[in-house]
């Protein structure tokens, strides 16, 4: 999820929370305020009546009209005494409109001249109150939905306004490669965090562009360097077997030391390729037949362990497994697979070799599972007695289908083991 529908989400949320709360205790306050009125209105009301009673020295007649009803009630002396004012919501039948209506009531006590204590209940029609209540709700509501949407799109267009800058630093990121030059950042940030980052990511991408050169330059260096003292090491050690006063014990001494610098070549030959494989600088891509290299290089690798009598089977679909990839690593990752294949089958062993439109799959007779988690990390078969293996094949190949955008993966089925190359 990105940083703007993250923070706007949380925005909108809070903002979503906070108007209902504020809503609702308005709302609340504004039905507070109206009772609070009406029952001060009938108070006022109630005080007027009682006046008007104690002043003529009589009770009035009851009086009853649509909008607003009060009687009177006879109370004995410890009654009165003992009354408290009320207010309270009720009901009473209209009729002159044959229904029930909403009232509010307040019951009050006095005591006239005489000393007779009396309780008038003055009721006053909330009709129209409630009319209003209603409509305060209604505008209540439109109103919230109003100032939610407006607050809402307007924090949306002003984060989007402030997160400009880093969406055009996370499209400049994105566009460094190992192997360019670091492009110029546009720095014009009127936010001072932004323009830090900026700054900061600009000097880390240079940084990291010159360590990778030096880098490549330090390994393509180092290999070619080697190279050239173990060309003379097996060269010299060459023109010493062909001594004639050599020993036996010194040619077979002379052949596990030619031996050992051969493997120091391999050795050093795919470190270097690993490394490239790595720093990508394989950027030349095409698409690749899997099933025509396996073509091109299993004649070749039957040929160099015929001698192991593995019985070699092929079964391929209608439509060949072509992958992107650079045409030199499809076919080191190919022969890579196939030669551990081959390799580790035991004598007499089976290997087949199974293509389809969307992978590649090796199954090899074996012994005994492998340890997956170890398999495809450098040297982990180093020590497995194949004097032949660099312990870096397996490296090499998922470094390769990595960068191909491809899954190599395996696993022990059935005494056998398997290794896929999937899309």
């Amino acid at each position: 999820m990105k940083l703007l529908h993250y923070t706007y989400r949380k925005l909108t949320l809070c903002l979503l929370i906070l108007m209902s709360v504020w809503g609702v205790l308005f709302y609340y306050t504004i039905l507070y305020e109206l009772l609070d009125e009406t029952d001060d209105t009938l108070e006022n009301y109630a005080q007027i009546i009682i006046n008007s009673a104690l002043y003529d020295g009589h009770i009035p007649e009851t009086e009853n009209d649509l909008m607003s009803f009060y009687f009177f009630h006879p109370l004995s002396e410890s009654e009165g005494e003992s009354h408290r004012d009320q207010f309270y919501d009720s009901l009473i039948y209209v009729e002159s409109e044959d229904e029930h209506e909403p009232v509010r009531v307040y019951r009050t006590a006095f005591r006239m001249p005489d000393g007779q204590f009396y309780e008038l209940e003055l009721m006053m029609s909330t009709f129209e109150r409630d009319d209003m209540v209603n409509a305060i709700f209604w505008y209540l509501l439109v109103l919230f939905l109003l100032l939610l949407c407006t607050a809402s799109a307007g924090t949306r267009l002003i984060l989007q306004k402030v997160f400009r800058p880093m969406n055009r630093l996370m499209d400049w990121l994105q566009g460094l490669h190992p192997d360019g030059e670091v492009p110029p950042i546009e720095n014009s940030m009127n936010i001072r965090e932004f323009r830090l980052l900026g700054e900061a990511a600009y000097d880390m991408a240079s940084r990291s562009h010159r360590a990778y050169e030096e880098q490549k330059q330090f390994i393509e260096n180092a290999s070619h360097e080697l190279q050239t003292p173990l060309a003379i090491a097996r060269g010299k050690l060459e023109l010493l077997a062909e001594n004639d006063s050599a020993t036996e014990e010194q040619l077979k001494e002379f052949d596990a030391i030619y031996t050992t610098l051969g493997r120091a070549v391999k050795l050093n030959r795919a470190l270097l390729l690993l490394s490239r494989i790595k720093n990508g600088q394989y950027t030349e891509t095409e698409d690749v037949s899997l099933d025509e290299l396996l073509d091109e290089v299993l004649p070749d690798l039957a040929e160099v362990y015929a001698h192991r009598q593995i019985k070699i089977e092929r079964a391929q679909e209608e439509f060949p497994f072509v992958i992107r990839c650079n045409p030199s690593l499809a076919h080191i990752l190919v022969t890579n697979l196939v030669k551990n294949a081959l390799l580790h089958s035991p004598q007499g062993g089976r290997l087949l070799i199974i293509t389809t439109r969307a992978s590649l799959t090796l199954k090899n007779s074996g012994t005994s599972p492998l340890d997956a988690s170890k398999l495809f990390k450098r040297f982990a078969h180093s020590a497995d007695r194949k004097k032949e293996s660099t312990g870096l094949g397996l490296a090499i190949s998922d470094a390769i289908a990595a960068g191909c955008s491809l899954r190599l993966t395996y696993r022990w089925e059935e005494g056998m083991h398997v290794f896929s190359l999937v899309k």
